[in-house]
């Protein structure tokens, strides 16, 4: 997996948009990876950020990251990738069955195979205007759990 604000909009398996105020967000999932989108209100360039295995690009994502976005506000993203037995795998996806699939600001996807091979995402934006969302990237085949967590200050 890399993580990157450079990649175009692929095509999505399936997709939430949620108004917030001064933006639209996109929470898009991609097979097992992700993108958000977050469009400003303002004529301000699109935040495309980009979580997925993608040909050509070596793999890895980094523990963190900071960007300025014109238009957008600063950006940090960071990650954490956990190896987990399956039955703390199996507990960690059953909470994101309740705490994500329902909410307005969320998004799961679980895949075929498996029921423990899920993408989710979770947007929380607060009063202050900024935006901070969650995504969480279940692999039970290696007992893999990736989740990131990214936030957007005006």
């Amino acid at each position: 997996m890399v993580w990157t604000l450079d990649h175009p909009l692929a095509d999505a398996l399936a997709v939430r948009t949620v108004e917030v105020p001064g933006a639209r967000v996109e929470l898009r999932v991609l097979g097992a990876s992700h993108q958000v989108v977050v469009r400003p209100e303002s004529d301000g360039d699109a935040l495309v950020e980009t979580v997925a295995c993608l040909p050509g690009l070596p793999g890895g994502l980094p523990d963190s990251a900071d960007r300025p976005l014109r238009g957008v506000g600063d950006y940090r993203f960071d990650s954490l990738v956990e190896s987990l037995p399956r039955s703390a795998l199996a507990r960690r996806v059953e909470r994101l069955h309740r705490e994500v699939a329902d909410s307005p600001g969320g998004l799961l996807v679980a895949f075929p195979g498996d029921p423990l091979s899920v993408t989710a995402l979770h947007l929380a934006p607060d009063s202050t205007g900024s935006l901070h969302w969650r995504t969480w990237h279940a692999y039970p085949q290696s007992g893999e759990l990736v989740t990131t967590t990214a936030h957007v200050t005006p």
